[in-house]
């Protein structure tokens, strides 16, 4: 019988915990679906990774893993994928806004055929203006950035064990799941869905997380950035050089405006392309340094549970 895993990133989720494993292990014997939820609590500071232990204890179908810090969503979704065993994968939140009874027209998908089963966000929920406008713009960009519509896209997909595999061979430290899954190709097909709200705690990202993310992603996953140094470079040339005429034109005219206000306003605006794309570069030049050292995504400090072993 196949097993499907379901891979759950928690960052101090203590309250989800015990519910999540409830809702989905009832759905699981519900649908007879043979599952494994594997719960990684990445670098929570409260008592996330305890009430893993504790699902693992009273559940055999729950593992947990426990990372020596934070790592971030990324690290989380790779190491749970990684400490899978399913013959297909599912990501998913740990707080249960992704909707637990979409699985199951994923798991009939992937029987069918489907490699790729993406959850397509129909209707995001309930979520402060702040955050709707935040996660707007952060979409918009990344969008634009990777050439791929993010708008409606998100973490929550399942993967057959081959694509899994495939994403866990790639060498590089600085990942981004969701755009990945577009990038390895496959046979995909999607369901869509409707975000459900939180039960418990509130969510984990602000403006100015996303804003990083949507950085570091951008800079990992695209060359655009260093494309616009180019663009911008560009920009000012043409600006110069059509400055530089009509300032001749009103030399010979002799009307020409004595001063330095014009020279300012060029140096001004020369210097700001020239900071802005040494920013860009530098952000490049960040992620070669990182990928050089080859450290590892992630460092799990404990694991809890015995996964498939039960058999």
């Amino acid at each position: 019988m196949p097993l499907l895993s379901i891979v759950l990133p928690a960052y101090n989720e203590e309250q989800n915990i015990a519910n999540t494993t409830t809702v989905l292990s009832a759905l699981m014997e519900e649908q007879g679906i043979d599952y494994e939820l594997v719960f990684i609590s990445d670098g929570s500071i409260d008592r996330t990774y305890e009430e893993i232990e504790k699902a693992a204890n009273g559940n055999v179908h729950v593992r947990g893993a426990r990372f020596s810090r934070n790592f971030g969503k990324e690290a989380a979704i790779f190491a749970g994928m990684q400490l899978s065993t399913g013959d297909a994968v599912v990501v998913m939140d740990c707080d249960l806004q992704h909707p637990p009874q979409v699985i199951p027209q994923m798991w009939e998908k992937w029987q069918k055929g489907a490699e790729i089963v993406e959850g397509i966000k129909a209707d995001r929920g309930k979520e402060s203006l702040g955050y709707k406008l935040s996660a707007g713009l952060f979409y918009k960009v990344m969008s634009k950035l990777i050439k791929i519509d993010m708008n409606a896209s998100s973490d929550f997909k399942l993967l057959d064990r081959k694509v899994v595999d495939v994403l866990l061979q790639l060498p590089e430290r600085n990942t981004f799941f969701r755009a990945l899954t577009f990038w390895a190709g496959f046979r995909t097909e999607t369901v869509e869905y409707k975000v459900q709200e939180r039960q418990f705690g509130v969510s984990k990202w602000s403006f100015w997380s996303l804003m990083k993310y949507a950085i570091t992603n951008a800079t990992s996953f695209s060359t655009l950035p260093l494309q616009m140094v180019t663009v911008m470079g560009t920009v000012s040339i043409l600006g110069s050089v059509i400055l530089f005429i009509q300032t001749l034109v009103r030399y010979f005219m002799g009307t020409s405006v004595e001063g330095f206000t014009t020279v300012i306003l060029l140096i001004l605006i020369i210097g700001g392309f020239i900071m802005l794309s040494l920013g860009v570069i530098g952000h490049y030049i960040a992620r070669i340094y990182e990928e050089v050292k080859g450290r590892p995504k992630y460092i799990i400090s404990q694991t809890t549970g015995k996964g498939r072993d039960y058999d």
